[in-house]
């Protein structure tokens, strides 16, 4: 894995922390720059799901896209910059997630992007649902949610739950109640490596040379 990761993500990144878990990097794209990446990352792709970080622009001083530490990135999202997307530690975004800090055209010259710069804001430990999308100029604050589907336009606070089109707050987080997030569960680098690979070898268990070649020659039909 680390040699399709350094194939394949790292000389298009500006930088790419320690301890990443990227799972098939073919099917991430990356355009433009700077985007940087922290440590402890997970990041899939899937061959339907592409994912992409890309970043649009034609300036020189911009920020661009950048992701904090043990981050989740799922297949099919794509966070798209003009100017500056922060994306902070813990943060989860769920497939097909859309992350955008520009409108793309302008309102009245659709033959050329806006004038002004926006930026967008996911402090620490934000999980943006499934097909949720975040629209320029936004802050979501520390520990919130963005439910499935939902489209938001404006700032979302610190624990809370936001939902619907446009997203408003539908529920406040407990804080009495204890957060864990990714980077509590998987600080211990080397206990989550362990994990790892005795989950692959249980997964790869009786594969042999032999049923790879069968598999080619005469597979074995899918029970209906």
């Amino acid at each position: 894995m680390a040699f399709y990761v350094r194939h394949y993500l790292e000389p298009q990144l500006a930088s790419l922390g320690p301890h990443p878990y990227i799972v098939k990097p073919w099917y991430i794209e990356l355009f433009g720059g700077p985007v940087s990446i922290g440590s402890h990352v997970t990041l899939l792709g899937c061959s339907d799901k592409k994912t992409r970080l890309t970043v649009w622009s034609d300036k020189k001083d911009i920020d661009g896209i950048r992701v904090g530490d043990h981050v989740l990135i799922s297949p099919g999202v794509r966070i798209s910059a003009a100017n500056s997307i922060t994306i902070g530690d813990s943060c989860m975004l769920a497939s097909h997630a859309y992350v955008t800090d520009s409108d793309w055209h302008g309102i009245y010259d659709r033959s050329l992007p806006p004038a002004t710069r926006s930026k967008v804001v996911l402090e620490d430990n934000v999980w943006v649902g499934d097909s949720a999308i975040v629209c320029k100029g936004v802050t979501i604050g520390e520990n919130s949610i963005i439910g499935a589907g939902a489209v938001v336009t404006s700032d979302i606070p610190a624990n809370v739950i936001a939902a619907g089109n446009p997203a408003r707050v539908v529920r406040e987080l407990d804080p009495e109640r204890e957060m864990i997030t990714r980077k509590d569960r998987y600080a211990d680098t080397e206990k989550m490596n362990r994990v790892f690979e005795a989950s692959e070898k249980d997964f790869l268990q009786g594969n042999t040379l032999w049923g790879w070649l069968r598999s080619f020659v005469a597979p074995k039909k899918e029970l209906p």
